[in-house]
């Protein structure tokens, strides 16, 4: 039968190691309690470590996908607000038109000319309109480079390709309209009606009525590209919830595998104080002083 003898040197190293051991699991509980988090380096958790590296990775696509949509929500009322300004006048402008037909040829030739002075700045006006910029950027210009949609003769300078913003997984959104689309080509631009309107109340009233049917027509295209225009922007508007919501869930999930349970970490950390007074109280009473100690 082999016996294992023991020294006061063997005592006091594995108490010493065990004591050691009380300190670090204490430090390393302190650590987490100071900085929050229960992982502080990749070796504490490498599972957990991918998975809050990806769960981040998600976090910023979806961060990503709110300024997207917040972007487009500017352009779209920047929109839909240059339409309705646009709507408004060529009501005014339609009923000129009426009250030109109203008086006809033998009517007032100053009272026309008064109002195709007044159609002609709303013309200036509406041209104005469509070249409103959002970020410095035509909204109904395409994705051309230029400064400006119309020139003062309006003309079209722009395009017919679609700025899109992507505000979800596999969605992408046009966030400008078309100005060929909104008011016209050739004869049936809406700049053209109106100088053929401002041309006929001065030396032919009688085509009036072939322009308010015209007008009539360019102003149903205008309602229905706000109606469009409103439909992108509800769109908008749910898929920045559908992001906003996402990161929620995201941060939830992100917290649960790298934040500490505050009350449980704080317990622990109460219990592992206890320990290590009880083992330093313990200690005190076996590992008594020797005559050598006495003799150094």
């Amino acid at each position: 039968m082999t016996y294992i003898r023991s020294t006061e040197r063997s005592i006091s190293t594995r108490v010493l190691n065990n004591l050691q051991g009380n300190v670090n699991r204490m430090d390393d509980i302190q650590q987490r309690l100071s900085s929050g988090k229960q992982l502080s380096r990749p070796s504490d958790s490498p599972a957990g470590t991918t998975s809050a590296l990806q769960l981040r990775g998600d976090v910023r696509v979806q961060e990503q996908y709110t300024r997207n949509s917040s972007d487009a929500l500017g352009w779209l009322d920047t929109i839909d607000t240059a339409l309705g300004s646009m709507g408004d006048q060529l009501i005014r402008a339609r009923d000129m038109v009426l009250q030109g037909m109203s008086s006809g040829a033998g009517g007032s030739t100053t009272a026309r000319s008064a109002l195709a002075g007044e159609i002609e700045n709303l013309r200036g006006s509406l041209i104005g309109l469509a070249n409103t910029t959002y970020l410095g950027r035509p909204v109904f210009g395409g994705a051309t480079s230029t400064p400006q949609a119309y020139d003062a003769d309006g003309v079209y300078l722009g395009d017919d390709r679609a700025v899109e913003r992507s505000i979800g997984d596999n969605t992408k959104l046009a966030v400008n309209v078309d100005g060929e689309k909104v008011f016209g080509e050739g004869d049936d631009q809406l700049f053209q009606i109106l100088e053929d309107v401002v041309d006929h109340l001065k030396n032919d009233p009688s085509a009036l009525g072939d322009d308010l049917g015209r007008l009539d027509a360019a102003i149903k295209t205008i309602h229905t590209q706000i109606a469009d225009v409103g439909a992108r922007t509800n769109r908008v508007d749910q898929m920045r919830q559908v992001a906003v919501d996402r990161i929620l869930t995201l941060k939830t999930q992100l917290s649960d595998i790298e934040d500490i349970d505050l009350p449980k970490t704080i317990v622990e950390l109460n219990l592992q104080q206890t320990a290590y007074q009880a083992a330093l109280a313990a200690t005190a009473r076996v590992v008594q002083p020797s005559l050598v100690d006495f003799l150094k």
